[in-house]
């Protein structure tokens, strides 16, 4: 094609042309100023979450840890043992399953306080304890949470799911409305710190947030389920902005899981399910 037809066809298709490029323009500067932005605040936080490992962006920076350079002590090893503890907790666990419908029957705060205790125990990575539990008691807040993620769930059920993921649920018999967010006594919203803030104003590296945020969740469900209270873990699909919004929460936090969290309603009905035994799950070596 010669430079004369080249300018013809460009003429004749400057509609679909000129968008074409300025998108290609506005991708390249956007790649441009994330590639300058990760390398500017690389010293603090990735925002992939990974770990840096240029050591140029490192060249002017005084390195300080986080935490206090203290002397390590002795530890002893577990202190709390119980007879037969193993089988004892797994009984706990066992008898855990996912909650729909809850009593209103009221739960003490000081038991909720106790589990979210126990969850702030989880290991961290550098032990930066990236982890931020809101717990939501009030009716108008915890209404407008429901009205927030019903409308968002009924355009995933409708729209943005997979059919595949759809067909899945229907043995679990969910769908958009979730009357438990109301109903439940509490809301535990718990979300990651992407990164911190020292004392200084500069960002903190908070390594591996997600992962610690799942451990300190896990040990909460166990905590949960210790006390008598049953729980629901929900990750409610493109609502954690509006939800960190409501709740005034500050922009390094991202919303992981959000509980229901209080006793099972007396009719309350959960799937037929089996659990996989341990030796399917449990390889020796």
């Amino acid at each position: 094609m010669s430079l004369l037809s080249e300018k013809s066809f460009i003429l004749e298709n400057w509609n679909i042309a000129l968008p074409v490029t300025i998108i290609l323009l506005v991708t390249v500067y956007l790649i441009s100023k994330r590639k300058k932005t990760d390398l500017d605040g690389a010293e603090y936080i990735g925002a992939d979450n990974s770990i840096k490992t240029d050591e140029n962006c490192y060249e002017d920076t005084e390195f300080t840890p986080s935490l206090d350079d203290k002397d390590h002590v002795l530890f002893p090893g577990a202190k709390v043992v119980l007879d037969g503890g193993a089988t004892k907790f797994y009984e706990i666990v066992n008898d855990r399953r996912s909650v729909r419908k809850f009593s209103k029957k009221p739960v003490p705060f000081e038991i909720i306080k106790q589990c979210i205790q126990a969850a702030g125990t989880a290991p961290s990575g550098a032990h930066t304890e990236p982890w931020t539990f809101c717990v939501i008691a009030d009716e108008t807040i915890k209404n407008e949470i429901r009205d927030i993620i019903e409308t968002e769930e009924y355009l995933n059920y409708s729209q943005r799911m997979h059919r595949q993921w759809t067909t899945d649920l229907k043995p679990l018999k969910t769908n958009h409305v979730k009357e438990y967010l109301s109903d439940a006594p509490y809301l535990i919203l718990i979300f990651k710190q992407i990164y911190g803030i020292r004392n200084d104003g500069k960002k903190k590296q908070h390594y591996y947030n997600e992962i610690s945020v799942s451990i300190a969740t896990g040990i909460l469900l166990c905590a949960l389920q210790a006390a008598g209270l049953n729980s629901l873990v929900t990750t409610p699909l493109n609502c954690g902005p509006a939800l960190r919004t409501l709740l005034n929460r500050p922009n390094n936090e991202k919303l992981l899981v959000l509980l229901p969290v209080g006793y099972a309603a007396e009719d309350c009905k959960v799937p037929d399910l089996r659990r996989k035994d341990v030796d399917e799950i449990l390889f020796t070596y």
